[in-house]
């Protein structure tokens, strides 16, 4: 059967969704290729056509995620009114749909131990993901001048990162609530 030259591009960029979500619902160790070609509908052994190794296919799930992310972020922060961006992320993301769904939420909150854990061979591509996610936040934080907006991102960022990691630990959804409450609360009336 031959297929149309996008096809082999189609497919890979399917599998790389699919293993986007299920690494950061189950983690870099949970993401077994197996299941990730299960889930594209591929067989285990088609795997080698699309990748050189599982660190190859997983690098490109981390990078998908942060992209993802960096996408929704950018389009709720660009929808906010003027002066306002960086308040719209922080509700967006310290919000119950963010928090209950980590398959589609920032890959920081799912994998930041583990990502802190990987290898020296994927240390420089994770830091230049991290350095692309702040480049695209960058412009929606408070501040004048890119130190202020720096400094702005990381205290943003870590608070959120923190607040979602603490209430998906927690079993009740109200309990979940009042911890990214506190945090927004905190945040908003912080700048």
């Amino acid at each position: 059967m031959r297929y149309r030259p996008e096809h082999k591009g189609e497919v890979h960029q399917k599998i790389v969704k699919d293993a986007s979500r299920r690494v950061r619902t189950e983690g870099i160790t949970g993401a077994a290729v197996s299941a990730v070609m299960r889930d594209a509908g591929l067989t285990h052994g088609g795997f080698y056509k699309h990748f050189g190794s599982k660190d190859e296919l997983l690098m490109e799930s981390v990078t998908e995620a942060f992209q993802e992310t960096a996408d929704r972020l950018a389009h709720v922060a660009k929808q906010s009114k003027p002066g306002t961006a960086w308040k719209a992320i922080v509700k967006a993301y310290l919000s119950l749909e963010f928090c209950n769904h980590p398959e589609y939420g920032c890959p920081m909150t799912a994998l930041a131990p583990e990502l802190a854990r990987a290898d020296k061979a994927m240390k420089a591509p994770i830091l230049g993901e991290l350095v692309k996610y702040k480049s695209r936040m960058l412009p929606f934080m408070p501040g004048r001048r890119t130190a202020d907006k720096e400094r702005a991102f990381f205290s943003i960022f870590s608070t959120m990162i923190g607040a979602i990691e603490i209430a998906r630990m927690l079993p009740e959804p109200a309990m979940r609530e009042k911890v990214l409450a506190s945090a927004r609360e905190f945040l908003l009336q912080s700048f």
